[in-house]
């Protein structure tokens, strides 16, 4: 039986740290959304049919983006937090995926993803899934808060294990939706969906992603992504 996957990308954020008087995914980049390059490289990767969008309820930008009428679009509710979103997107797919499908999250904050990463990512999955990451290549300190505010170093931690997690992270349909509910049930509000499938002891591939595969947060961040970003 040929495999299907459903990429979800949540965007119901408000990205405050870009300091813009718009959420991020609707900041200008090329001339188009930030958030329609990104579903442009989701959408036109042969293997992926559909994509569930996640979006804030009172979203005043969506209906002007060039996906908004698109009939592969499957719209849901956003949440409080970005594992609330993630699950409502599961949700949204009860009844038209199946327990086996592969779910392909990724940020809709990402506009630079290849499909050559895709590919790499699709054909190292195993049973429990994998997420794309990037070695860490720099020498890494471990900080310590004080009272004053400032950070000083309690010691160099070893780079040698540790990656920069990115997206897309592919995990089943059914082991994902469990792992989220589990962490919430539990008050967990984790940061990315591979961190929930550790929590049911899961232990996900990490496959190599491309560098510019860039999160824009900042915006410093969106200069790099006008750089990055394939020309079409």
């Amino acid at each position: 039986m040929t495999e299907r996957f459903w990429p979800l990308l949540p965007a119901a954020g408000v990205g405050a740290r870009m300091l813009a008087d718009r959420p991020k995914q609707y900041l200008a980049l090329h001339d188009r959304y930030l958030l329609d390059h990104t579903l442009t490289a989701i959408l036109t990767y042969p293997r992926f049919q559909h994509a569930v969008v996640v979006l804030s309820d009172n979203d005043p930008y969506w209906h002007a983006t060039e996906y908004a009428q698109d009939e592969r679009i499957i719209r849901a509710s956003g949440g409080p937090e970005r594992c609330h979103s993630v699950l409502n997107g599961l949700a949204a797919l009860i009844g038209i995926a199946d327990d086996d499908d592969w779910v392909v999250v990724h940020d809709i904050a990402r506009p630079c993803l290849r499909h050559s990463d895709i590919d790499a990512l699709l054909s190292s999955l195993g049973e429990h899934g994998a997420i794309l990451a990037s070695p860490t290549r720099d020498t890494m300190k471990r900080g310590i808060k004080q009272a004053d505010g400032s950070v000083v170093i309690e010691n160099t931690v070893d780079r040698e294990q540790l990656w920069h997690a990115l997206t897309p992270q592919v995990f089943r349909f059914s082991a994902l939706k469990l792992a989220l509910s589990e962490c919430l049930k539990n008050k967990q509000l984790i940061t990315d969906e591979a961190s929930a499938m550790e929590t049911i002891g899961i232990q996900p591939r990490l496959v190599e992603g491309r560098a510019d595969n860039i999160k824009v947060t900042r915006p410093e961040d969106l200069a790099l992504a006008e750089l990055f970003l394939p020309q079409e």
